[in-house]
């Protein structure tokens, strides 16, 4: 759906001054139909300028833009007919009725006259703004705000979604009904693209992501595939039913984990092995009498993988 091949963008610095800055340096990616893609990384790291570049708003210094196999360059207008984009700080019409509003980015979109009521009334379902059809947007909340704003995005019914900090200034209450939503595009078939600081909300709802910083990526692929790229073990817990078995000095003393830490209900534990491996050792466990309850595999959180990936911990 979305295909940038050797990106660069610069901007030229403020007159009198020497230089140029890169906010995107030789980016390549492939975003493909049905992904929810996440790019995070910290402010300019270059993510707005991408999206921007993505929806045909700015023009790269070098490289190739294309979408659905369009170029944007070259055709603007038709590849924007398959993208719906939502910017960080949208406008709205605050003396416009919900439906207005909706009405008004439906003509832009040079929809059909004939079916432009019944998607009006169709996305206002969507977007679970039933109640406030008729009501002024300066009388909705931010959250309702939000939802409309993504409303306008989706009228023309395009395949691709591109949303920069969507959940921005809203509380968490909305943000769990912005993500639901999300979800919901998304298993009507919609490829998403989205940046966002709150990493947690990205983790949930992300099928792919990629950690941007200073125009360069750091880590792309598949969320569970960035999730372990890095990391040469794995960390596992184990929990008893009861607290009569010295788990975490048994574990201790087996020279293929590393790093043990015991808490109230088991241990945790850094093992290098496979699968088989781990099943053998739990068996030898049960065997000395230990009353396993429980075992898991402790995953990364997506904010600990970014701290560690943007200070240089991993590459």
């Amino acid at each position: 759906m979305i295909h940038l091949d050797n990106v660069t963008k610069q901007y030229d610095l403020p007159s009198g001054k020497v230089g140029e800055i890169v906010a995107t340096d030789r980016l390549t990616l492939d975003v493909p139909t049905g992904e929810v893609f996440g790019l995070v990384g910290p402010n300019g790291a270059g993510k707005t300028t991408t999206l921007k570049m993505i929806c045909g708003l700015q023009a790269p210094t070098s490289g190739q833009v294309t979408v659905n196999g369009i170029d944007v360059q070259k055709q603007p207008e038709r590849a924007q007919g398959y993208m719906g984009y939502l910017a960080d700080f949208f406008s709205l019409y605050d003396d416009l009725k919900v439906w207005e509003y909706l009405d008004y980015f439906a003509h832009a979109y040079k929809m059909d006259p004939a079916v432009i009521p019944s998607r009006v009334d169709e996305v206002i379902r969507l977007m679970n703004l039933e109640s406030k059809r008729d009501e002024l947007i300066s009388g909705l909340s931010r959250g309702m705000k939000q939802r409309l704003g993504i409303g306008r995005a989706i009228i023309h019914d395009p395949p691709l979604l591109v949303l920069d900090e969507p959940a921005a200034g809203l509380d968490p209450k909305a943000r769990v009904e912005l993500k639901e939503l999300l979800k919901n595009l998304h298993a009507e078939g919609k490829t998403i693209f989205i940046t966002s600081h709150i990493l947690a909300d990205l983790e949930e709802i992300c099928t792919s992501i990629a950690i941007m910083e200073k125009g360069q990526l750091l880590r792309i692929g598949k969320l569970e595939d960035v999730m372990r790229e890095g990391q040469s073990v794995r960390r596992f817990r184990i929990r008893l039913a009861d607290d009569g078995f010295a788990l975490a000095e048994w574990l201790g003393a087996r020279a293929e984990l590393a790093d043990v830490t015991g808490d109230a209900e088991g241990a945790q534990f850094a093992f290098a092995g496979d699968d088989a491996e781990l099943a053998s050792m739990v068996r030898e466990l049960v065997t000395a009498g230990a009353a396993v309850c429980g075992v898991e595999e402790m995953t990364e959180t997506l904010e600990r993988l970014y701290s560690r990936v943007s200070s240089g911990d991993v590459m």
